[in-house]
């Protein structure tokens, strides 16, 4: 069992950032970041394998950029030049590495989520 532990969400104005982390109990994982919006459904934002190869979602690509400190069990979401539509609850998630993808059944953890919040 893999334990995601997210933090770092928050109120922010259009056109600023904010940086996601989210801590794993357990190494070697591929690692996603999705996001749900109220009524919407849940939508692929990043995911990075073990190895750095990382995947973006087309609304996001150019502003965000997922990381990884391996010795930390730890992945970042650096967003930038956020818009009120980015608003939303982020979900950290954790699947076999070299194999998650964009589908959020690629991915067997998740954790609670953060609320991201832009305001225009």
């Amino acid at each position: 069992q893999v334990q995601l532990v997210e933090s770092g969400g928050g109120l922010v104005q259009a056109g600023g950032s904010l940086r996601l982390s989210c801590a794993a109990s357990g190494p070697s994982y591929a690692m996603g970041w999705f996001r749900q919006a109220p009524g919407k459904e849940r939508e692929f934002v990043a995911r990075i394998w073990w190895n750095g190869s990382t995947t973006y979602g087309d609304s996001v690509k150019g502003r965000f950029t997922i990381s990884r400190d391996n010795a930390k069990n730890t992945v970042y979401l650096q967003m930038n030049s956020l818009k009120p539509e980015d608003t939303a609850v982020y979900y950290c998630a954790a699947g076999p590495n070299r194999r998650a993808g964009i589908s959020k059944n690629d991915y067997d953890y998740w954790g609670q989520g953060t609320q991201v919040t832009v305001s225009s």
